[in-house]
């Protein structure tokens, strides 16, 4: 079953797939999209597409796909026949013509850390890209494009030395960051602080905060909570930590509020430096830093006054413990002169009070 779906994404592709290189990214006014009066037709390559290196595709091999990669082929095969219903054409492009969008929304490192990424490499690798990425004509770089969606797809076949598979439609910056916030919706493949953090960038680039929303796919109130929670987190932090996938609201909200003054921020700078933090994949670095920073400092230990008579004799003690401070006679002081002490205080405190009032 899987083999069939993998030949059915790969004849999507036969007969409408045109090269693209840098002398000729298509036309800049209506880049890679057929007009809206013309129906779709098939684009025939000028140059025979370069193979690339296959691995052999046997009975175990087509056993081992998982029923999340199953879904996601089946997805992928679902949005290339929706663009090419809509007569728009798959180019191939060279990946060093291609930058990122404007707003990152993603804290981890791809090739270093991300074993989806590295998944996904083997998978191109093998069976070649599946689906194509969405980019639009650079708005500033004459010949250049920018990604609204399919950046990992980019970096993958980036990293294996081949032309990457697109469709370039032209985007206004709203409509990049919707198609952005849409295929990461359907995907479900961004953490909470990954989400929190592509929100506020949004919004300190001045997007307005329903199309954030819509970006997003979430009510005003969760728009909110996720700003705030970018805003108590400071950057430099969040990306030390990575995307934390199996960390929520709950626990970022909480921990927003542990770094409210700069001491702690600093305390938690510091071990982000450790060893044990760098060695430690990205859940167990966020609850490295939640736990010492929910250490409560332990208070300093005040030692007893000894309080000592005109001969050098110790009868009481005087501790103080904050605010508070007691007096303990020793067990052999008679009773009769700690009755003394006790009318003295009473009456020198009478006094003293009398005296701060004048």
């Amino acid at each position: 079953m899987a083999g069939n779906r993998k030949n059915e994404l790969r004849a999507l592709f036969s007969g409408n797939v045109q090269p693209a290189g840098p002398a000729a990214p298509a036309d800049e006014t209506q880049p890679a999209t057929a007009a809206s009066a013309q129906p779709a037709q098939p684009v025939t390559a000028k140059a025979p597409l370069a193979e690339v290196p296959r691995a052999a595709s046997g009975a175990i091999k087509a056993m081992g796909l998982s029923l999340g990669s199953i879904t996601r082929e089946a997805e992928e095969a679902r949005a290339l026949r929706e663009a090419l219903t809509q007569g728009e054409r798959v180019v191939e492009l060279d990946p060093d013509l291609v930058d990122a969008s404007f707003v990152g929304d993603r804290l981890t490192d791809g090739e270093t850390d991300d074993p989806d990424f590295l998944a996904l490499a083997d998978s191109i690798r093998d069976s070649g890209q599946q689906s194509p990425i969405l980019v639009r004509p650079h708005p500033e770089k004459h010949g250049r494009y920018q990604t609204a969606y399919g950046h990992r797809r980019l970096n993958a076949v980036r990293s294996l030395g081949i032309k990457v598979k697109a469709i370039v439609r032209p985007l206004t910056d709203d409509e990049l960051v919707l198609a952005q916030g849409k295929e990461n919706a359907e995907r479900r493949n961004l953490s909470f602080i990954e989400r929190a953090m592509f929100a506020s960038a949004l919004a300190d680039r001045g997007f307005d905060r329903k199309v954030i929303g819509e970006a997003l796919a979430v009510q005003k109130s969760e728009l909110s909570r996720l700003i705030q929670v970018a805003e108590g987190v400071p950057p430099v932090i969040a990306r030390a930590i990575g995307p934390a996938p199996k960390v929520g609201r709950e626990r970022w909200m909480a921990f927003g509020a542990l770094l409210e003054d700069e001491a702690a921020v600093q305390t938690a700078q510091e071990e982000c430096r450790s060893r044990r933090f760098l060695e430690a994949e990205s859940d167990h670095r966020f609850q490295i830093l939640f736990t010492r920073l929910s250490r409560k400092p332990k208070p300093e230990t005040v030692k007893p006054e000894t309080l000592v008579d005109a001969g050098g004799r110790a009868f009481a003690k005087l501790k103080r413990d904050g605010k508070n401070a007691r007096i303990e006679f020793a067990a052999d002081v008679d009773p009769a002169f700690i009755d003394e002490v006790a009318a003295l205080l009473a009456k020198h405190h009478a006094a003293f009070a009398s005296g701060r009032e004048g």
